[in-house]
């Protein structure tokens, strides 16, 4: 009895001591964070389940259009290699509505497109069925502005899935809706092809994206209709939404950050080849104003100013914007790595260096 006694004593004192030593922990650290300044005091994680709550009707639509595409996927070993080609030709022009319509053109205006090449970038990018040019040009301006925030609508600090395409199943942040709507747009609106694409866009976009390569198979090499559906129009679709989230989630989490240590995108190589060459990303957000979006020109992948350089000899597009390798040297120097980022060796960099320069040279030329 004595020895149950005296155990339970000191273990009766240890917890209290313990508990003392907690409680006065806890006031130091509360006394550490009051003497903080301002700036530096932790900030409380924001109830993210409360401000931005799942909408069960987008999780049901992604639902299906995921088993669309396995489904999808499936029946590309049965169908005609006809309809796989469709889909193929479907994809690669919708890239090309995004990466050089959406973005180079309407959302940062890198360059000025003619009417004609207005008209079919805005088709193109009807095929990708990822909203108008205008919804499409708000949202990325807004991530440009506020870039890894709250404010920002694919917010890659708040995670892969997040970025990726959890920011379409839930509502928008509240900071996302109050500072987007104070961005400027007008410009949007006084482009004839964004205004009558914005009243118009949701019969143009069915039809484009699941109608016409569903209905195209079929009167052409009688395929069926239900394969052609799932193969040239829900695979294809779901497929190229993948590729344009791989711009918001890889590629502000995963590479390096030469051009600008501060901000939170990285250059990507696996997001560059998939994305027509919009892997660049601390270039692009560090230039943002730069048609090219890459130190390199057209080089690794970057189809997209192929494109554009192959408009503009044709006289489609002008007023090509490109950054000066004076400059990007400079910018590097002040806020950049310079011990990362560039594939290529020491002895090889002045001769890049160099062809660099005269694709600059040849813009203004043009």
């Amino acid at each position: 009895m004595t020895i149950n006694s005296d155990c339970s004593s000191e273990m009766s004192r240890t917890a209290a001591s313990y508990e003392k030593e907690k409680m006065e922990a806890e006031k130091m650290k509360a006394k550490e964070e009051l003497d903080l300044p301002l700036s530096k005091k932790p900030k409380p994680r924001p109830n993210y389940k409360e401000l931005t709550p799942i909408v069960w009707r987008n999780v049901l639509i992604m639902g299906l259009l995921h088993l669309g595409f396995l489904h999808g996927f499936i029946m590309c070993f049965f169908c005609n290699y006809r309809t796989i080609l469709l889909g193929a030709l479907f994809y690669v022009v919708s890239g090309f509505g995004i990466t050089v319509g959406a973005h180079r053109l309407w959302s940062h205006r890198q360059f000025k497109a003619r009417i004609p090449l207005r008209i079919l970038l805005m088709i193109f990018q009807t095929i990708s069925f990822q909203g108008s040019i205008y919804q499409w040009c708000r949202d990325h301006r807004a991530h440009h502005k506020w870039a890894d925030t709250d404010a920002d609508p694919h917010n890659a600090t708040r995670g892969f899935f997040f970025s990726h395409i959890g920011w379409l199943l839930v509502k928008k942040h509240p900071d996302v809706i109050r500072k987007g709507a104070r961005l400027p747009l007008d410009d949007l609106l006084q482009d004839p092809v964004v205004y009558y694409q914005k009243i118009f866009y949701y019969p143009m976009a069915v039809f484009l994206t699941f109608v016409l390569p569903t209905v195209i198979p079929y009167y052409f090499w009688n395929e069926h209709l239900y394969t052609a559906f799932l193969v040239a129009g829900v695979a294809r679709y779901v497929l190229s939404l993948h590729v344009t989230f791989t711009i918001n989630s890889v590629a502000h989490l995963w590479g390096n950050r030469p051009y600008d240590t501060h901000i939170q995108p990285r250059q990507n190589l696996f997001v560059s080849i998939v994305g027509y060459g919009e892997g660049f990303h601390n270039y692009h957000h560090t230039f943002p104003q730069d048609y090219a979006q890459s130190e390199w020109g057209a080089k690794y992948f970057n189809i997209a100013k192929g494109f554009i350089d192959f408009a503009a000899h044709c006289g489609l597009a002008y007023d090509r914007i490109k950054i000066s390798p004076e400059q990007v040297l400079q910018r590097r120097k002040r806020t950049g790595d310079l011990a990362h980022g560039h594939t290529h060796s020491h002895d090889t960099y002045e001769e890049d260096y160099d062809w660099e320069h005269d694709q600059y040279m040849k813009i203004l030329d043009d």
